[in-house]
């Protein structure tokens, strides 16, 4: 099953957003951030691809600072 990522620019905004998370019933965990993301924090909370919405929204709404990975590009031919 895929799986959304959420970056942080500190180690404090990554766990606020887990905290979230599990307030709003969210199955979210804090991960490793992926090498390459970009990210400020070493940090980044992975929840389940269909659920990106609703944290999303539950980080947005708590004020949590955060960014998505860039997508990937699709595969060339």
């Amino acid at each position: 099953m895929s799986r959304a990522l959420f970056l942080f620019p500190s180690t404090h905004m990554a766990m606020w957003a887990e905290e979230v998370a599990e307030e709003a019933s969210l199955p979210a965990e804090l991960v490793p951030a992926p090498p390459g993301s970009e990210a400020l924090c070493d940090l980044a909370l992975q929840t389940f691809d269909h659920l990106e919405g609703a944290v999303r929204t539950a980080l947005v709404e708590a004020g949590v600072d955060f960014t998505r990975p860039a997508a990937s590009p699709p595969p060339t031919e």
